[in-house]
């Protein structure tokens, strides 16, 4: 074998022989239990990082443990290839999104391959590619027959520079989040999936443990944003009577306008109510009120989150419209709040400033009375600022409410519900914060929907021995809107029902469509006749998904309603699509700014600056190498090419070889946490592994020598074997657990029991080792596959043990080896520490008492004095008193 550790030659020859074997394909085998480990679909923009590399360690260890351990294990990969992203980068360069998005695939397919990841390349797909997105087309349109999709009229966010909806998410500021124009609001026809028919069965699926479903497997933390997400409240809706017309002589809504309250117990407390912008009684007032217009156009400007509005400054306008209190008739004063979201109920809520944070807050800013109508014994209320317990329902009684005051909370709405029930204004209701989604984009880059529109026909869905409705590739986005618009061939059809010349739904579906169901394709490659077949039932519900804590909601909600909608139109027989979740933490690097005029930040990349740092090795100034300016620090930041503070696996590779790579990364920290990037880390991953090579050729010739059994070794051999599988069993505990960090200190400490052990020259300790040695390269092996398939082969570990080292099996921890002759006890002479003693490992008290009163140590330190008393812990320490 060759003296010196040379990565590249490594590495290449282990990734030769891997692929000549064909040792990363997988099959069903009902032989061996199955497991699924897959990390989120990667957008493919084009370039690698560390963050990526850490991200898809983490499972290739977990899939090369498994495989050890006797599972058939599926490790897949592929692209969520569609999106904006793609058609801004082909603006930019004048150049197809298919074939931007093409090269950037084959670009980071080059970049993984060198790190040895064990995929299953034979499984890979993208979502671009017709054979994918037929199925997305063909479902949505068994979910159209079934009145899961629909199509309806809804105000959305639309950007006018990308010419394109935004979900509320995609909105930062009243600002799109590509564009940074601003936001308006628009009233658009588009396809909608009714997410909200399973509100109760996801809900159930990720807060109740008595469900057969429930998400036990994934971090409570997921969990609590699932639920807060899906959002089940339950209260009362009812109407406040009005006499409000229209310019048509008719009742506005029938003269009732209708709001949902969680707390009507405070419904004597209503002192405005408020409605958004785009409510009919905005509009009406609008009509005749610039100033109300002009508000209602600002608003438009912001379309935004909840948790957005939250932070918002409140704003609104009176409508100089009333409404009836429906209990004591009095008039209520409506006004137009910019907080109200039309989406959200009824676009309208009832203001009980004493008893509403954000009513609160509005009603100071104008003025607005506030009637307290809730108290809490020992708290006193102020109108002045507002106190967490103004809100409480679990220690409050009812005031100032006519005959509904001093009853607790469930009993006053119990009370004002019934009232309500009784006037027909009114009922208990439990209403949802999650909205049906939405999945038509005015985009060009997506799976077209598969709709013609004919004049006498109507809407009529694409036949289904006509899909896939192919995208055309050619196209080129200009800015003016979707291309697709102006593609004759793909835009004139003839409608399948009449016809007659009609023409094909320019729409394409949102993204997170493509990436609802990749994961059950993985498991049916090449599946031309069924969007999902039998090997599907074999790999599913998959057994570990890995990705990150920022698509804990969006994703992993529309993943998990798509399989109930699969489920349900008898495509799979389980209900949730992934039994464990791990959210790994990012990687994160320094990062280096300069603003320039305008406040426009540039980026500098780590290797473009000349950092100082003071004596703790804290960085606290900067300079350009290129002028030698000062550059501002940005701190430590997630990785990401927009802050330029990446770093390559290409150059690391380079430098130190990709187990360098894969091994720092596990190593820098907790796979759960984020950890920071470190140019001297990965030179001590470099120089361990170079150690490991290094002990390999200084143990060759005695390994050659092992004898076959361990009769005979030294009691440093027995030591020895001691460690390791002492170190052995942490290692499986630390893998069973995902703490990979620890994996790779563990495999460390068994590196230096090896180098430190005194062995004698003998066949025994020889076989010692040997046995040393390979469990070493075992526990090191999912992290750095390529150096430990080296020395396996070159160390003769092949020939001993049957299989190369991606086919040996986890080695078990062995109990005799663990069983001590001797033991050793710290001496304390006087309770100080002094030196140890060795005892056997069964000595009774008497023994143990003899040897720490013969030892050199209580002779020297005892001065001639007698021993008054002796003290001994079992298994750790002997005290003698003097």
């Amino acid at each position: 074998m060759n003296d010196k550790y040379v990565p590249a030659e490594v590495e290449s020859a282990a990734q030769a022989h891997w692929q000549a074997s064909g040792a990363t394909t997988v099959t069903e085998d009902a032989s061996r239990p199955k497991f699924y480990a897959c990390s989120m679909l990667p957008y493919p923009s084009g370039k690698l990082h560390m963050g990526h590399v850490r991200n898809y360690t983490i499972n290739d260890m977990m899939a090369r443990y498994l495989r050890m351990k006797g599972y058939n294990v599926l490790m897949p990969m592929g692209w969520d290839a569609f999106g904006l992203p793609a058609e801004n980068a082909a603006m930019a360069n004048n150049v197809p999104p298919a074939a931007w998005t093409r090269a950037n695939i084959a670009d980071m397919k080059a970049q993984m391959q060198p790190l040895g990841l064990a995929f299953d390349w034979s499984r890979e797909l993208a979502t671009c590619d017709a054979s994918y997105y037929k199925w997305n087309q063909w479902f949505f349109l068994k979910m159209l027959e079934k009145g899961i999709a629909y199509k309806k009229t809804q105000i959305v966010n639309w950007d006018p520079v990308d010419q394109t909806v935004l979900a509320n998410e995609q909105v930062v500021d009243g600002r799109g989040w590509r564009s940074g124009a601003l936001v308006e609001k628009r009233e658009i026809p588009g396809y909608y999936l009714a997410i909200t028919q399973y509100a109760e069965e996801l809900l159930s699926g990720v807060n109740d443990h008595t469900v057969p479903h429930y998400l036990e497997g994934w971090p409570e933390r997921v969990r609590l944003m699932q639920e807060h997400w899906i959002g089940k409240s339950e209260g009362v809706r009812f109407a406040f009577p009005h006499r409000i017309t229209g310019a048509d002589g008719q009742l506005v809504q029938d003269g009732k306008l209708y709001v949902f309250t969680t707390r009507a117990d405070t419904i004597m407390g209503v002192t405005f109510c408020a409605v958004a912008p785009e409510h009919p009684l905005a509009q009406l007032a609008a009509a005749t009120q610039p100033q109300v217009a002009a508000f209602i156009e600002e608003c438009k400007k912001g379309g935004t989150t909840e948790a957005e509005l939250a932070l918002k400054e409140k704003a609104g306008l009176p409508l100089g419209l009333h409404v009836q209190h429906p209990i004591t008739g009095q008039d209520v004063p409506v006004w137009v709040g910019n907080y109200v979201l039309m989406g959200y109920g009824d676009g309208a809520v009832m203001g009980v400033p004493a008893h509403d944070e954000r009513d609160f807050a509005f009603a100071k800013k104008y003025g607005i009375p506030m009637l307290q109508v809730v108290a809490i014994d020992g708290e006193t209320f102020s109108y002045d600022q507002w106190q967490d317990w103004y809100g409480d329902k679990t220690r409050g009684f009812t005031v100032n409410s006519d005959n509904y005051s001093g009853l607790p909370y469930k009993a006053a709405v119990d009370a004002i519900a019934a009232v309500l029930a009784e006037k027909g204004l009114g009922e208990k209701k439990t209403t949802w914060r999650l909205r049906d989604w939405g999945i038509s984009r005015q985009r060009y880059w997506g799976t077209p929907i598969p709709i013609i529109h004919c004049d006498s026909c109507g809407s009529v869905p694409v036949p289904e021995q006509d899909l896939p409705v192919v995208l055309p590739e050619d196209l080129v986005p200009d800015g003016s809107g979707n291309p697709l618009n102006k593609c004759a061939s793909f835009l004139n059809v003839a409608c399948p029902q009449c016809g007659k010349p009609a023409k094909r739904e320019t729409d394409t579906m949102d993204t997170f469509v493509d990436s609802a169901w990749y994961y059950m394709r993985y498991a049916c490659p090449g599946s031309d006749q069924a969007m999902v077949d039998a090997r599907n039932e074999y790999w599913m519900p998959m057994d570990q998904y890995i990705g990150g804590i920022e698509h804990a909601v969006l994703h992993l909600l529309y993943a998990r309603f798509w399989t109930k909608a699969m489920r349900d139109l008898g495509l799979v027989s389980f209900s949730e699509p992934f039994t464990k979740l791990f959210t790994q933490g990012m990687l994160l690097n320094e990062s280096f700014y300069r603003e320039e005029v305008g406040g426009k930040k540039r980026w500098f990349y780590p290797s473009e600056v000349e950092v100082q740092y003071d004596e703790r090795g804290a960085p606290v100034s900067a300079t350009a190498k290129a002028d030698g300016l000062p550059v501002s620090l940005g701190g430590i930041e997630k990785m990401s090419k927009s802050k330029n503070n990446v770093v390559e696996p290409k150059d690391i590779i380079a430098k130190f070889g990709a187990d360098t790579a894969r091994v720092f990364t596990m190593f820098a920290g907790p796979p759960d946490q984020s950890a920071a990037w470190s140019d001297s880390g990965a030179e001590g991953s470099y120089r361990f592994l170079r150690r490991l090579w290094n002990s390999g050729v200084k143990l060759a010739p005695a390994l050659a020598t092992a004898a076959a059994s361990f009769e005979g070794a030294s009691p440093a051999a027995a030591a020895l074997r001691r460690e390791m599988h002492l170190l052995l069993r942490q290692i499986t505990s630390d893998f069973d657990r995902l703490q990979y960090n620890t994996v790779i200190s563990g495999a460390m400490k068994m590196l230096n029991a090896i180098e430190d052990a005194k062995l004698a020259a003998t066949p025994a300790d020889a076989a010692v080792a040997q046995e040393a040695f390979g469990l070493l390269l075992r526990a090191l092996y999912p992290a750095a596959p390529h150096i430990t398939h080296a020395l396996w082969q070159q160390l003769g570990f092949v020939q001993k043990h049957g299989s190369e080292i991606v086919g040996a099996p986890w080695p078990t921890v062995d109990e005799a080896a663990l069983v001590q002759d001797e033991i050793e006890l710290m001496l304390q002479v006087a309770g100080k520490l002094r030196g140890s003693i060795r005892v056997p490992a069964g000595a009774d008290r008497t023994v143990i008492e003899a040897a720490a009163l013969a030892s050199p140590e209580f002779q020297r330190f005892a001065e001639g004095k007698s021993a008054k008393k002796v003290v001994i812990v079992p298994g750790r320490l002997v005290n003698v008193v003097v």
